[in-house]
């Protein structure tokens, strides 16, 4: 035992393979897919993906005693060696899932030396993973022609749905594939696929291993595939959550899949309308007031817009947020007990230490109440407000709300930061709106919850 021990210490397993980033929507489903750095599709497959239907066809067609080995199958061992040596049946390796993985994990040349060590690879792997895990490494690993790789990257690219959606047909047609995955190609030899798909459901059948009309149900299902690029929604937020957390192979957002199309729709068809008057892009953030959850995030109307730099995100990008601060400084000053809403202030051509603000319009309106300068946006009433809160009142409430170059620039701030003299996000805005209608209850916004580990 203790060589052994230390034979394990000394040849440590390889490292668990790198994973394709995946950013998930709020259900489950896949928003976005990146190749992993090897530039494969290798997205992890989570054991609840991994069906009994899935199962039961893996374990069926390439390893029965899977549950019951120690990662060697001894009397498969005998029965192949006897098959090699004097040529009676089908050559094979006899080869266990776990021993595919050890070759998988460290492809080698097949040689006699390179199998008995991928046996103890095997052996070392069945101390280190439950049969789950090693089922599920397995599924992770298994090649489906060109740099595709793993059951969840093919349901995807292939079926557009996760292994868990998939039919009894399509699981077994995945099943079948990664002993021939330059002969079965999905997309080009779909005849090919059908036919050995057909011939494993039967052979399952005859062996009981599904219900009898479930296979001849399957039987009948067609098999017209093509190969589909990977899911890519929310471009903006996947880039920044997969940055947020490197190495992370599942990510999971807070974003409803279906207000997402629905806003990048919108806000794509939104820009189209407005072209002709010189507006080429836009950002959009839905957030829920109560939970402050992010249900939908468009950083520009087009990713692959580079003309319109449709990779930068408007979401983060700092610009002048305008009027859009008089409502938080009315606030303000109202909870200082500064104003009421029915306070009439001088709307009249005013010198504020050298600064002499103009509304929009180049007109004054005399006296006008406070909700009527905030009605029409007045920015003369704004200034005045201001001058007596005092901007570094204002502007570490600013701060208090996340806004962090008012934060990096508040010393040199003055009166016509409410006019948008100030850098904000519409990340920031947005929480602070979220704010105003939680009854000025702060807190920050959430894009993802807790990831899991790759």
């Amino acid at each position: 035992m203790l060589l052994f021990t230390g034979l394990d210490l000394a040849f440590p397993l390889p490292p668990t393979p790198q994973y394709s980033p995946i950013v998930l929507a709020q259900d489950g489903s896949v928003l976005h897919a990146y190749l992993n750095p090897t530039q494969k599709w290798r997205m992890k497959t989570e054991l609840r993906e991994i069906t009994p239907v899935l199962r039961k066809a893996i374990m069926a067609k390439e390893d029965r005693w899977f549950r019951w080995h120690f990662g060697v199958n001894p009397v498969a061992l005998v029965q192949a060696a006897g098959r090699n040596v004097f040529g009676e049946g089908r050559t094979t390796g006899a080869s266990t899932i776990t021993m595919q993985v050890a070759r998988l994990l460290e492809p080698k040349e097949r040689t006699l030396s390179n199998k008995l060590l991928e046996m103890l690879r095997a052996t070392q792997l069945e101390l280190h993973y439950s049969k789950d895990e090693i089922l599920q490494l397995y599924l992770n690993l298994v090649p489906y022609g060109g740099n595709v790789e793993g059951v969840k990257s093919a349901a995807l690219l292939y079926f557009q749905q996760t292994p868990d959606y998939l039919s009894l047909a399509q699981t077994v047609t995945l099943a079948i594939i990664p002993n021939r995955p330059r002969g079965l190609v999905l997309g080009k030899n779909n005849a090919a696929v059908l036919q050995e798909r057909n011939r494993w459901l039967r052979r399952f059948g005859a062996a009981g291993l599904f219900p009898k009309q479930d296979v001849e149900d399957a039987l009948l299902e067609p098999l017209d595939v093509q190969r589909h690029a990977a899911p890519t929604l929310a471009p903006h937020l996947a880039r920044r959550l997969v940055r947020q957390f490197p190495r992370q192979a599942i990510i999971r957002s807070s974003l409803q899949r279906s207000k997402q199309s629905k806003t990048e729709d919108l806000t794509r068809n939104y820009v189209r309308r407005l072209h002709e008057l010189g507006i080429t892009q836009a950002a959009v953030l839905v957030v829920n007031n109560r939970t402050r959850q992010v249900e939908a995030y468009v950083g520009s109307a087009d990713f692959r817009d580079f003309g319109s730099q449709g990779q930068n995100d408007g979401v983060t990008a700092v610009r002048s947020p305008g009027s859009t601060l008089k409502p938080f400084l009315y606030a303000l000053a109202m909870d200082r007990g500064l104003v009421t809403p029915k306070l009439l202030l001088p709307d009249v051509p005013t010198n504020f230490q050298g600064y002499r603000p103009e509304n929009f319009d180049k007109h004054c309106n005399g006296e006008v109440t406070l909700e009527r300068a905030l009605a029409y946006s007045l920015n003369i009433p704004a200034v005045r407000v201001l001058n007596q809160l005092g901007v570094p009142t204002f502007t570490d409430k600013l701060r208090q709300a996340g806004f962090q170059n008012v934060t990096r620039n508040r010393s040199r701030l003055g009166l016509s930061s409410i006019l948008g003299g100030c850098g904000a996000t519409l990340e920031e805005l947005t929480n602070l709106y979220a704010t105003l209608a939680d009854g000025g209850r702060y807190a920050g916004l959430q894009f993802a919850s807790r990831p899991e580990r790759g």
